[in-house]
């Protein structure tokens, strides 16, 4: 039976900046009985950019909390439950205009929210479409996040690397050492604009940690992806509490 809802939203322009890292730096983030997902061989993490539209949490609209920017630095990992293994993603770091959302995400799933004055830019031409998303904090200043790409989305194709990236339907925080918070995501199968351009210019070592710097700042990323996004549900949390080996 699956949980209650959370949260519902409109999830639009998904900017994804991948880069493959050393696997050592993820593991002191790993939660209990998760393993890293590799693509290829590959541990990757996304630097991510999206806007939240049209806003519920727990069924309710919360005045001047219903569209907002999140910026994020997430990594990819997998949980065996017994029976198959299920992907997700896991959070070094989210970044949301809104305190309330931060305080309820963190108190609930043990996210890794903090906030910031946020903005963003969209433009749309006939052939291009424009994504930047801006963010400032006390320590950094201005951060910024931008792609523009051929405005013609395709579908993403099995076994590529954009389905890897976006085709994760669990998150996993751990709670402490001998329990995980699982939570499900649950929304349609994207589509992926051709990207021309990025770019990225962030404090890597203040908003990620100085074990970040040699493979995020001033690196050509790995890949970088846009997607159009849709409706998304995301679930109340579980917990996992005894591992289950696979066989």
């Amino acid at each position: 039976m699956s949980q209650k809802i959370f949260l519902s939203a409109i999830w639009q322009h998904l900017v994804m900046m991948n880069y493959e890292v050393d696997p050592a730096i993820l593991q002191q983030h790993l939660p209990p009985y998760t393993t890293i997902d590799l693509f290829e061989g590959k541990a990757l993490v996304s630097v991510v950019g999206f806007l939240f539209n049209s806003t519920k949490v727990f069924g309710m609209r919360w005045p001047f909390h219903t569209n907002f920017e999140e910026v994020n630095l997430r990594y990819y990992l997998k949980h065996f439950d017994g029976q198959q293994w299920k992907r997700g993603v896991g959070f070094i770091s989210e970044i949301v205009p809104k305190p309330i959302i931060a305080v309820i995400a963190n108190n609930l799933y043990n996210e890794h929210y903090s906030t910031a004055k946020m903005n963003h830019k969209i433009v749309t031409h006939e052939d291009t479409l424009s994504v930047t998303y801006n963010w400032k904090t006390k320590k950094t200043g201005w951060n910024n996040l931008s792609v523009e790409a051929g405005n013609n989305a395709q579908p993403i194709k099995k076994g590529s690397e954009e389905e890897f990236i976006f085709e994760n339907y669990y998150g996993y925080n751990g709670l402490n050492k001998s329990t995980t918070i699982k939570y499900g995501v649950e929304h349609p199968r994207w589509q992926v604009y051709p990207v021309k351009s990025f770019q990225l210019q962030c404090d890597v070592a203040k908003l990620y940690g100085p074990e970040f710097v040699p493979f995020i700042e001033n690196v050509t990323p790995h890949s970088v992806f846009l997607a159009n996004g849709s409706d998304v549900i995301i679930r109340k949390p579980v917990y996992i509490k005894a591992q289950k080996k696979a066989v």
